[in-house]
């Protein structure tokens, strides 16, 4: 059938419709509504988990924004409360702190030192957590099953505990891997040793999040690790050469491997998102973000992208042995010395492991939009496949 000039133009105005329809919808959705949050994860945003089980995180952490010790190790928020707030939900409670929580809308079951793959050492003897991923998850599956029980106990307990319904609409959240690698630095392995083991390390990763998938999660949120070459808590104690630092002072080879490590990530939330049919995982790549906070931070008011805020010694101001609210016996006195810096805002690094409230916001800022998402959906629009 011939088309004569009307036909071909009236062709192209229905295609110029449908194609603004179409956008008119998907610019039409409504934000998302998550009545809860449930995270999991490391020190990156465990909010009190760690401190309930094997003490508080002392003085002077905390003191920017609480003004005292919050199970946090930070001088005040992290990124978890950040994207809370967002949410017009309260900060979450830890699942291990048994005083003055409420779990109504979430529960944060990251403990600062954990790992996804469980480790063969004690706390004590590397500094990991033994609250590895998997443990978080039979923590999850048992709260979600027995707070059911509780709520239905009525009083109170309708009021700290969050309905059945608020588990397939929460927002899952996920910041940890970065331990899966220095733990295996700090083992003596190489850089090729550990990249080895990191493909184990991811699978580990999905099988957990099809398990929370199998009991209902849906809407995911995964920040894939950020650059531990240029934390001084690694480069302090593991030496490289000279030509191995980067311009920025970071040591390459631990950022090529985590880097390596947010490949393989990505990956699996791929192959996640063909294996979960009705699952939106959205995927941050925070370490971009956050290579570029120490590269340009002086551009940002960090005017001290790599030295530890509280600390004490060293090129860092870092001292494993001698931690940020550390004291020294003397003359029959416990003596203050890892004290803070006067300004934490001008540092981006607050202990020599994590960052500071000032770094968090400014990570934060650059995450919630969905500039550094994959999708690239904003927070709030993180209940969408596409």
């Amino acid at each position: 059938m011939a088309f004569d000039g009307s036909s071909i133009i009236v062709v192209a105005i229905f295609g110029v419709f449908l194609v603004n329809l179409t956008s008119s919808l998907v610019f039409a959705k409504g934000p998302c509504q998550f009545p809860a949050i449930f995270n999991f994860g490391d020190s990156n945003s465990d909010t009190g988990g760690l401190s309930a089980a094997f003490g508080q995180a002392p003085p002077p952490n905390g003191m920017s924004y609480f003004g005292h010790p919050a199970g946090r190790y930070c001088d005040g928020r992290l990124v978890i409360d950040f994207l809370a707030e967002s949410l017009g939900l309260p900060y979450l409670s830890a699942f291990l702190d048994s005083l003055g929580t409420n779990f109504t809308h979430g529960v944060n079951f990251a403990t600062a030192g954990s790992t996804i793959r469980p480790q063969n050492t004690t706390l004590h003897q590397s500094g990991f957590s033994p609250i590895s991923l998997n443990v978080q998850f039979y923590e999850f599956h048992d709260f979600h099953v027995r707070s059911q029980i509780v709520r239905k106990r009525g009083g109170v307990y309708e009021t700290i505990l969050p309905k059945e319904e608020d588990f397939s609409s929460a927002l899952y959240t996920f910041d940890i891997g970065q331990n899966d690698l220095t733990s295996g630095y700090f083992l003596n392995m190489s850089v090729d040793e550990v990249k080895a083991y990191v493909p184990d390390v991811l699978n580990q990763f999905l099988t957990i999040i099809k398990d929370i998938y199998d009991v209902g999660g849906r809407y995911f949120w995964i920040h894939n690790t950020g650059p531990v070459g240029c934390l001084p808590y690694v480069m302090e104690r593991i030496p490289v050469l000279a030509g191995q630092i980067d311009r920025y002072g970071c040591a390459s080879p631990f950022n090529e491997v985590a880097q390596f490590f947010n490949h393989g990530l990505k990956k699996t939330v791929q192959q996640l998102r063909k294996d979960l049919p009705h699952a939106a995982i959205t995927y941050v790549d925070v370490y971009s973000v956050k290579y570029s906070l120490i590269s340009q931070g002086r551009n940002h008011g960090f005017n001290q992208p790599l030295r530890t805020c509280c600390g004490h010694g060293g090129k860092y101001n870092y001292n494993k042995n001698l931690g940020c609210g550390g004291k020294v016996h003397k003359q029959g006195k416990d003596v203050l010395v890892a004290v803070p810096c006067q300004d934490p805002s001008t540092h981006v690094n607050w202990d020599g492991v994590h960052f500071t409230e000032a770094a968090n916001w400014y990570i934060f800022e650059r995450i919630v939009d969905g500039s550094f998402s994959d999708p690239p959906h904003p927070l709030n629009m993180a209940c969408y496949r596409d």
